[in-house]
């Protein structure tokens, strides 16, 4: 089976693809100074332009997970990740707290989908 790399870099590439799965690496805001909501669309902004790069779409993910910096966030997290899902293919999911790579990220989410 091929592998195919999306936006790779030096240390990491954005999503990839093997057979029919893409594995979307942990999106983060670029807006750091952003409120929960605000970073959370951000992220899930990114998994969606991920997503369409390779061929793929909301409704085809299989799995995210969601890492929050604050568990107290959970609520305002989920305002906008509940109108980002397909209601009709809800993903497996959890949710973890963590420390993320800078104080300032509220959410970092990670996800895996099957391709077409």
């Amino acid at each position: 089976m091929s592998i195919t790399r999306y936006q790779p870099g030096k240390r990491m590439s954005q999503a990839v693809a093997h057979g029919n799965t893409l594995y979307v690496a942990g999106q983060v805001a670029t807006d750091y100074n952003g409120s929960i909501e605000k970073q959370t669309s951000e992220v899930l902004e990114a998994i969606d332009r991920l997503l369409a790069e390779a061929g793929t779409s909301k409704s085809k993910v299989l799995s995210c997970q969601v890492i929050l910096n604050n568990i107290a966030d959970f609520a305002a997290m989920n305002s906008v990740y509940d109108t980002w899902i397909d209601p009709a293919n809800p993903p497996a999911r959890a949710c973890i707290e963590a420390r993320l790579a800078h104080p300032s990220l509220k959410v970092e989410i990670i996800a895996i989908a099957a391709l077409d």
